[in-house]
């Protein structure tokens, strides 16, 4: 296609790749969800509810990026940057090898330095301890309201009492 009608511009070409996954992506957990027994409950709502939700949310978003790429680039892309992301994917990495070991609030509190250092907070003598506190309350609220066991540590234990 050399152009759009009336506009001088050509369709985005990466806004329908992306496009497409979005709608594979959401037609996959549309389909997953339905595969779920229906044991709704008391409260209506079964385990294959959030996928189905999920899945429509995807399959608009699919649309609408579609709908998007049709209008074509009227703005030039930000470049992409490699090393926040790469310090992101460490930080995953970092909570993934420590929940077990050391607890929720370890791992996370790592993961949340290692995503503010991607951002520009290069202080990771401040971002860990603000990482840490915000596990906490975290962990609090899984624990003591909800009910629901996240991994615990040493830290865990000596806070909440295992």
């Amino acid at each position: 296609m050399t152009g759009l009608p009336g506009t001088g511009r050509r369709p985005d070409g990466a806004a329908f790749i992306i496009a497409v996954l979005l709608g594979c992506l959401g037609a996959v957990l549309i389909r997953e969800g339905g595969l779920f027994p229906d044991r709704a409950g008391y409260a209506g709502v079964g385990p294959g509810g959030m996928p189905f939700v999920v899945g429509w949310v995807l399959v608009g978003l699919a649309l609408w990026t579609a709908i998007d790429g049709l209008r074509g680039k009227p703005d030039a892309r930000d470049p992409v940057e490699i090393v926040p992301v790469l310090w992101i994917l460490g930080g995953l990495a970092l909570q993934i090898a420590l929940l077990k070991p050391a607890g929720f609030m370890v791992a996370s509190g790592l993961l949340f330095a290692c995503t503010a250092f991607a951002f520009g907070k290069r202080n990771l003598l401040l971002t860990v301890p603000i990482g840490l506190v915000f596990a906490l309350g975290v962990y609090g609220i899984f624990d003591a309201l909800l009910q629901l066991n996240l991994p615990g540590g040493p830290l865990e234990t000596l806070i909440f009492g295992g």
